[in-house]
């Protein structure tokens, strides 16, 4: 053969040699693009969810305080919990973009957190029902359960953060 020919030969398979590098090096920058993308949308929708959580659980905690004394000012009382059911609209809103765009592990945690609200939101609503009929007899009893499923939800806020964390990859 050629030295001439053995060297376009040599040059042109080094050209798609490189070709092929680059072609794969750019597809594999481009899943870090999107893969770096999906982490931060993710992100950005767990921490929306548990932002939109803290807010709904400061107005909670108002509603508890003026339920915890006999002599409630029913008027604040129903504000916060006006407040109280706009925040859990949010809450729920921002529990569906966690639904769409975590896996399955993030969306039963956001579910376990909704069923811990639930049961705190029943006992809730009883010691306002109480309070609007000045019916006293279960107020420390609800006092009591209303602050145990306080602590319920704390923990299940918690364990969605830690499943957030792992998913995100933070597992420090």
């Amino acid at each position: 053969m050629d030295a001439g020919i053995a060297a376009l030969l040599g040059a042109g398979i080094g050209s798609v040699a490189t070709l092929g590098a680059t072609i794969l090096s750019g597809r594999a920058q481009a899943r870090a693009q999107h893969e770096q993308w999906r982490r931060q949308h993710r992100r950005d929708a767990y921490a929306g969810y548990l932002s939109a959580l803290h807010d709904r659980d400061i107005a909670m905690d108002s509603i508890l305080d003026a339920l915890r004394h006999s002599d409630s000012d029913l008027s604040n009382v129903d504000e916060n919990v006006q407040r109280f059911v706009a925040l859990a609209r949010e809450v729920h809103r921002r529990a569906e973009v966690v639904i769409l765009e975590g896996p399955h592990t993030l969306a039963e945690a956001a579910g376990r957190i909704t069923h811990a609200s639930e049961e705190l939101s029943q006992v809730m609503r009883r010691m306002v029902e109480d309070a609007r009929t000045s019916q006293v007899s279960r107020q420390v009893q609800d006092c009591a359960l209303a602050a145990e499923r306080e602590r319920d939800l704390y923990q299940t806020i918690k364990d969605f953060r830690l499943t957030a964390r792992t998913v995100l990859g933070n597992t420090d």
